[in-house]
């Protein structure tokens, strides 16, 4: 039997979280095996938007994929914003906010978020977020343990600062650290997913 491989990867902007085109999507988008000649079968394990960047863990054993995913492993983001973020909207978030989930009213659990001072400096993305002429932003951390679509940004707008660039950062204890967009490490496991 063949052993399992497993991936740690900075998604770039851009990019579908997947490896092969859905039926009914355009096939004029980019997917994660443009970025190298992953083994057959590698999947990612969560999901980052089209838009959104950072950290996301690709595997060929699909049991690894349950166990990550779980409410028990944190996930944090750093998430660029439109205007400066209150010491009012970081505790909305912080007490849990509500959001639409498939037409559906959802309140999010609590979460740990605090804003980012110093901004944290990563590389320009490729389609520029936005020219400073039209107001400031500012960047906090977001920490959640669950995973609705598009659960960040939707969190975001609804204390009024809506999301200019979303970069994964944290998975359990696997950190994104100064991997470049685009490029990938492989690992024996991901045991480090521990919960923290």
């Amino acid at each position: 039997m063949s052993q399992h491989r497993h991936f740690i990867l900075h998604k770039p902007y851009g990019y579908l979280s997947q490896f092969v085109y859905n039926q009914n999507r355009r096939k004029n988008k980019k997917l994660l095996g443009e970025l190298n000649d992953f083994p057959a079968g590698t999947m990612s394990i969560g999901r980052l938007d089209e838009t959104s960047e950072g950290l996301l863990l690709l595997t060929t054993d699909g049991k690894v994929s349950a166990q990550v995913r779980s409410k028990k492993v944190e996930k944090e983001y750093y998430v660029q914003l439109d205007g400066e973020i209150t010491p009012e909207a970081i505790k909305k978030l912080q007490q849990g906010v509500e959001i639409g989930v498939k037409d559906q009213k959802y309140t999010t659990l609590p979460c740990a978020a605090h804003r980012l001072d110093p901004a944290p400096v990563f590389k320009a993305r490729t389609k520029k977020v936005r020219d400073d002429r039209h107001g400031p932003t500012s960047w906090a951390s977001i920490t959640i343990r669950e995973g609705k679509f598009r659960q960040v940004r939707k969190m975001t707008a609804a204390v009024g600062f809506p999301t200019l660039r979303l970069i994964r950062v944290r998975i359990g204890a696997i950190q994104l650290n100064n991997l470049p967009a685009g490029e990938f490490i492989e690992v024996d496991d991901f045991g480090m997913v521990d919960v923290v």
